[in-house]
């Protein structure tokens, strides 16, 4: 039934033999009214339900980040539905906002936002283009255009990242040319809805305050997504499958001795989350390649994937005082 109403959009991929037709193909037929649509025919929606997937197997925790980005995914799956049935309504806005500390996800849930939106037709690539200010802001007169439209050019199609977008405005200097970005970007926000999803990230009290001056460019984000520091259980799981997924494993001790690690070195400066997690584990394993190279003997298996508690207990975050003047561990 699925070929006869047309829903299984066929969408060609790199390897795929079939000779694709230039130019737009024709819509499918438009369906009667007491038609009986499936979804699960939807090809997008089994891609939608892959992409999600690998989300929850990739970022611990973030529940109402995933909740969100499933009912994104719904409603899409559903405007497509409508669409069969000739229902017209006009295209939901994607430009987003993720506010949040460092690593906390946002680049990761951005990529699988963009093969989202790919799969559901919504943009031509699966492709995020990522961006800060210097890729933006000229230094002289003329200068902050062109760059502003090289960047908005190579995102073309797909979903521009700006991080740490608020260091677009600075109010005390006159001067500054972050303010014809923003002028720029809220053309291309509107003009280009149809071919271009702009993504704004940073820190939450200056995001707010960077929307709050810039009212335009609040109203045209539709959907802005928080993204919490993680708990100590949360970052002791991401150890455990960042550890995992590089082929090692921590032996009792050396988890013991981790999660001793994260409860001190959260409170400790520059703490980024599952960022400084994944910098420990490559302290972590210095630490046991120095040890195992000093056993000079013949190395087992075992010996090459395990992690133990004298490669994490040579952290300085276990020697040097706690405190606010403490500096970021080694």
């Amino acid at each position: 039934m699925a070929a006869e109403n047309g829903f299984r959009l066929h969408r060609p991929s790199a390897d795929d033999p079939r000779p694709v037709r230039a130019g737009v193909p024709e819509p499918p037929p438009i369906l009667d009214d007491d038609a009986v649509l499936d979804l699960s025919t939807d090809i997008a929606g089994n891609d939608v339900e892959d992409t999600l997937s690998r989300l929850d197997a990739e970022l611990v925790g973030l529940a109402n980040v995933k909740g969100r980005v499933r009912e994104i995914a719904a409603l899409l799956l559903i405007d497509r539905a409508r669409q069969r049935f000739g229902l017209a309504a006009s295209r939901p806005t994607m430009h987003m906002s993720f506010t949040g500390g460092p690593g906390t996800g946002k680049t990761t849930v951005a990529l699988r936002m963009a093969e989202m939106l790919h799969a559901l037709g919504y943009i031509r690539k699966p492709k995020v283009h990522t961006v800060t200010r210097d890729d933006l802001v000229g230094q002289f007169i003329g200068h902050t255009a062109p760059k502003t439209k090289e960047a908005l050019a190579k995102a073309a199609g797909g979903v521009l990242f700006i991080d740490e977008a608020y260091y677009l405005f600075r109010p005390e200097n006159e001067r500054d040319y972050g303010q014809e970005v923003i002028e720029i970007l809220l053309q291309e926000m509107e003009s280009e809805r149809t071919s271009l999803v702009v993504i704004f990230a940073g820190y939450p009290d200056r995001m707010e305050r960077f929307f709050s001056a810039n009212p335009g460019l609040s109203s045209r984000v539709a959907h802005h997504l928080e993204f919490a520091d993680y708990s100590h259980g949360e970052l002791v799981a991401i150890a455990e499958l960042m550890v995992a997924g590089e082929n090692f494993r921590f032996d009792d001790a050396g988890r013991a001795a981790f999660a001793e690690y994260l409860a001190r070195r959260m409170s400790r400066p520059r703490f980024a989350n599952a960022r400084s997690v994944r910098n420990a584990l490559d302290r972590c394993r210095l630490r046991q390649a120095k040890r195992l190279v000093e056993l000079r003997r013949p190395l087992t298996k075992t010996d090459l994937i395990t992690l133990t508690d004298r490669d994490v207990y040579g952290s300085s975050v276990f020697t040097e005082p706690e405190g606010p003047s403490a500096r970021a561990p080694a």
